[in-house]
């Protein structure tokens, strides 16, 4: 389980989490929605080590890795897919497969751990020798999360994997992270403006405004609750 307790961030005098709340099961995905501002970025890469916390706690299974630098982190089994699709450029798909997969601790060897890419991308597998630079967006997206859970992390952390992306393709996606979560009970925290679309594959949900908690329940009451519209005009 990931559980975060009144954790705050700020970037020198600028506060961008304030007391934090919440938890994340494994084998299920926790949305965090909210508008561009609202803290979602800083809250995943709180969690991964890339920015420091100025107080509360981050815990992975009941113990602190709040004060743990991010190589650690990975090592404990947290992946971090940071919006912008961050891909090696001039590396080809498998290059950067294969780097992803030597970075920490692996369950599989790297040609079962590919052969397991490829079946669920198989685009992948026809471009695999393509620089990453030549992939179109949705190809790029899927290479993302396959460097992410090549490595079958017990964490997975996922920023605005929808970004930009034609709405084929962002179901492609998230039919792929709901498999994956339930399939090795992965621990699924999923950053996304698109809220619809989030809350329907995520188990529960909670709501950023400011850096703060506003809203937090099960994604079936956030649907009814209308916080979907009430997002929707925030974006405006």
């Amino acid at each position: 389980m990931l559980e975060l307790i009144d954790v705050s961030v700020a970037y020198g005098n600028i506060s961008a989490l304030k007391g934090i709340n919440l938890r994340a099961q494994p084998g299920q995905i926790t949305a965090v929605l909210g508008a561009n501002g609202a803290g979602k970025s800083s809250l995943l890469k709180a969690i991964a080590g890339l920015v420091p916390v100025v107080s509360g706690e981050i815990r992975v299974n009941g113990r602190d890795l709040s004060r743990m630098p991010a190589h650690l982190r990975a090592r404990e089994g947290i992946s971090l897919a940071m919006e912008g699709r961050r891909l090696f450029r001039g590396l080809s798909v498998e290059e950067n497969l294969s780097l992803a997969w030597s970075f920490g601790p692996r369950s599989s060897p790297f040609a079962q751990a590919l052969e397991q890419v490829y079946d669920a991308f198989s685009i992948l597998k026809d471009r695999r020798h393509s620089k990453a630079a030549t992939l179109s967006g949705g190809q790029q997206q899927m290479l993302i999360l396959s460097s992410v859970t090549i490595r079958e992390p017990a964490f997975m952390l996922l920023d605005e994997p929808s970004l930009g992306l034609a709405p084929l393709i962002v179901a492609q996606i998230f039919k792929f992270i709901t498999d994956y979560a339930s399939a090795r009970q992965t621990t699924v925290m999923l950053a996304e403006q698109m809220a619809a679309m989030a809350l329907k594959v995520a188990h529960h949900g909670f709501v950023l405004r400011h850096g703060q908690v506003v809203m937090e329940d099960t994604s079936q009451a956030l649907t009814q609750a209308d916080v979907v519209t009430q997002l929707s005009a925030a974006y405006l």
